[in-house]
């Protein structure tokens, strides 16, 4: 008998725990809207805090002249960014490859690294 109520009472608070769990995780997912494109938000990618300073060399990697740079070492990202203060892009190593990014987040240009290029 007393197995039997453990049980129950077990199973009990199993599933008032995931139901109550439910409606927190419901609201956490915000339905996704037609009207927004799906790549990366450049000002949302700048926002990122670098919780550990890590300085990097990116001397491989091409800037577009004239734009400012911004590092995220922690991710090996560069972001690049006009004078005026718009977006122009970003370049994200990828293991043994650089990859470019529009400021629509769309892939425009891979550079393959050669061995002990980036180190």
């Amino acid at each position: 008998m007393r197995g039997t109520l453990w049980r129950m009472w077990s199973a009990a608070a199993l599933v008032g725990g995931m139901l109550s769990g439910l409606p927190a995780v419901a609201l956490a997912q915000d339905a996704p809207d037609d009207d927004k494109s799906s790549a990366p938000d450049m000002h949302a990618l700048a926002s990122r805090f670098n919780a550990t300073r890590v300085k990097k060399d990116y001397s491989y990697i091409h800037r577009p002249p004239g734009d400012k740079v911004v590092e995220q070492p922690d991710i090996d990202r560069l972001m690049f960014w006009t004078k005026d203060g718009q977006p122009d892009g970003y370049a994200q190593r990828r293991g043994d490859s650089v990859i470019y990014y529009n400021p629509g987040g769309q892939a425009v240009r891979v550079q393959r690294l050669a061995p002990g290029e980036g180190d």
